[in-house]
């Protein structure tokens, strides 16, 4: 017999070899029929793999993320089949599951595909999916498994088995389909009721330019109709919060060939808009204690091989800039922390003065390939919010707290509520992808969690997610739709402060190494605003708008009482703008809609006359006449209740 312990703490006893679709049915048979997947020991199993120790096992189905990932997994089984039997010298590769659905990435040879042939494709797949065909994984010899694909002259999975240890090669059987895979399946085909193929687009073999170019086929599964009809609504609804679209529209930002992909334009609405942003975190550092530093776009090759930067993302960075001098090298600064390090590095502290917090808008560069290039979301040069605390050991556990109080506050602020921290440590499995001692690790790791727990945070803990030189705590925000993004990250690190010899003062008259904290609430100011952009569909908090109001004249002759509005709001630091063209008034007020003015106002004799305005919310309609001194109160008050100060 084992022992199983399952999530809720509870212990059963089943007879070794027991399966996790059989210890669901000891649960409940509703239960079996939904699970879609397992994790046995912290690995994912098959819902069919024998259970021969005791362990921890979890049951996972499709309100699970890892549910979600079995099932799309799977989908992508049947979609590769399905290509196969339609266009028989298709070259298969590699087939994931991703945040939304899953792609295939296929070597079509001489055909190529289009939308046109999705119907064709989703209909095989419906039919292969109804066959209830199980998902059989088996363990297959290295000189087999070359064998198999040398024979379907298939050089991707022949390169990619070359590259595994014998003794860990798997295969996944499914109906007449073979392929090399490591596992996360459905029991069977038959959960999947709904496919759709959502686009095709060019991907290089292992993302190197330099490898034969391959033809990525996107799709997403469900298991009923109507999640995959809500999906596609969500969709549409997605297309309309573009940020590209609503960025364009609303005046906000551009891009040019000529300045060069991934460097994004920002027009003076955007600017403005990037100032209040900008103004709004500084007021708050302001209070928290930090000092407003500025470094340059460039730095010295030989600053980023010491902070480690250089041999992790050399390749990733733009190439390095020579000067006249024979062997100078500079590059466009990848990161602001080592100009920071070098920031500290000029004075001479004691524990007395420590915490030291430099904050900088900062702008970086990462040569991104062009293929990921998207709007804001990702580009090649880009504004972080930037700020490193300098701290002693005993000032860290308070100095994290404080970082989180301030990310909340700006979460707070700008209507971003649904969120999960995600508390991110290094591989153990795989620490030479990192720098830094275990002791360094260990005691970084416990702050951030300890951290977490005190302030009352929903978390979830991600091994391997970690930066290379320390753990860190990420924000993952929902947005109205219900997309998930990574916003804010705060991170510990040991190992910068050694790599750059940092030191202090301490009261026993020893120098002392201090311990360093990263901070970006908003991570980066372009993605931030994409984000925020897609989030509130161009409909910004009051106190962010570009304009909080448009004044709108009956006429051209009721131009003078508009400009009088229009100071007196001035007067009371509302922003606000004036359209005095020969128009109707109820085209004027269409386009102030579209343009998505909070508030309209407008005048004509009768204003005039009283001194009033006639008030039109956006979205909401008219809220009738009133003094423009009452107006102006309206705004404050709605302002005041989102943007509270910043309390330390």
């Amino acid at each position: 017999m084992i022992k199983i312990t399952l999530p809720d703490g509870s212990i059963k006893e089943f007879e070794k070899g027991t399966t996790p679709i059989e210890v669901a049915k000891s649960i409940s048979e509703g239960l079996a029929r939904n699970v879609l997947s397992a994790k046995f020991n912290d690995t994912i199993v098959e819902t069919t793999t024998p259970l021969t120790t005791d362990g921890s096992l979890t049951l996972y189905t499709w309100n699970d993320e890892e549910g979600k990932k079995a099932f799309w997994h799977s989908s992508s089984h049947v979609m590769a089949q399905a290509i196969q039997d339609l266009y028989p010298g298709a070259k298969l590769t590699i087939g994931p599951a991703i945040e939304n659905g899953f792609y295939y990435d296929v070597d079509f040879g001489e055909h190529k595909i289009s939308e046109n042939d999705f119907q064709k494709i989703e209909n095989r797949m419906l039919e292969i999916a109804r066959g209830k065909h199980d998902f059989n994984m088996r363990a297959v010899p290295k000189e087999e498994a070359l064998g198999y694909y040398t024979r379907e002259k298939n050089p991707y999975k022949v390169e990619l088995i070359e590259n595994l240890e014998d003794g860990t090669i798997t295969f996944c059987d499914h109906d007449t389909f073979t392929d090399l895979c490591r596992g996360g399946h459905l029991p069977n085909t038959a959960p999947i009721k709904a496919v759709k193929l959502m686009s095709v687009a060019g991907a290089y073999w292992r993302g190197d330019e330099k490898n034969p170019q391959l033809t990525r086929v996107y799709g997403i599964s469900f298991p009923k109709q109507k999640d995959l009809k809500e999906y596609l609504q969500l969709l549409e609804e997605a297309k309309k919060r573009d940020h590209r679209k609503l960025g364009k529209e609303l005046e906000l930002f551009t891009f040019s060939q000529k300045v060069g992909q991934g460097l994004p334009l920002w027009l003076p609405k955007g600017a403005a808009l990037r100032e209040r942003l900008e103004n709004f975190l500084k007021k708050a550092q302001k209070r928290a204690g930090y000092e407003m530093v500025v470094t340059p776009h460039i730095g010295h090759k030989e600053l980023y091989v010491t902070s480690g930067h250089y041999a992790k993302y050399g390749e990733d960075s733009f190439q390095p800039i020579n000067t006249p001098n024979e062997g100078e090298e500079f590059l466009l600064k990848p990161m602001n922390c080592p100009h920071h390090c070098e920031i500290y590095n000029n004075g001479h502290w004691s524990y007395k003065d420590l915490p030291k917090r430099f904050a900088e808008f900062g702008t970086v560069y990462r040569y991104e390939q062009s293929g990921e290039l998207h709007g804001l979301t990702r580009v090649r040069g880009f504004t972080q919010d930037d700020a490193h605390i300098f701290c002693t050991p005993d000032q860290l556990d308070s100095e994290f707290k404080k970082v989180i109080d301030l990310t909340l506050y700006v979460f707070n602020s700008l209507g971003f509520e649904n969120f999960t921290a995600q508390v991110s440590l290094r591989d153990p499995e795989n620490k030479e992808k990192y720098i830094g001692s275990d002791e360094n690790w260990e005691k970084a790791e416990n702050a951030i969690i300890n951290a977490a727990k005190e302030k009352g945070l929903n978390y979830v803990v991600e091994t391997g997610e970690a930066a290379f030189y320390g753990p860190k705590l990420d924000f993952m925000v929902k947005d109205a739709l219900g997309r998930q993004w990574q916003l804010g990250t705060i991170q510990v690190d040991y190992n910068l402060p050694e790599r750059f010899n940092l030191t202090y003062k301490g009261s026993d008259n020893e120098m002392h190494r201090p311990v360093m904290i990263h901070r970006a609430p908003f991570g980066s100011m372009e993605r931030f605003v994409a984000i925020l952009l897609e989030h509130t569909a161009g409909n910004f908090p009051l106190w962010l708008m570009p304009e909080q109001a448009i004044i709108l004249s009956l006429s051209e002759k009721y131009e003078k009482y508009s400009q009088k509005v229009l100071t007196l709001l001035e007067n009371h630091e509302i922003r606000a703008l004036t359209d005095n063209r020969n128009e109707t008034i109820g085209k004027k007020i269409r386009e102030a809609e579209v343009n998505k003015y909070p508030y309209m106002l407008i005048v004509g004799e009768q204003e005039a006359e009283n001194g009033t305005v006639s008030v039109r919310k956006h979205g909401e309609g008219d809220l009738g006449t009133m003094p423009i001194e009452d107006f102006a109160q309206i705004i404050k008050k709605e302002v005041n209740s989102t943007l509270k100060q910043f309390e330390v």
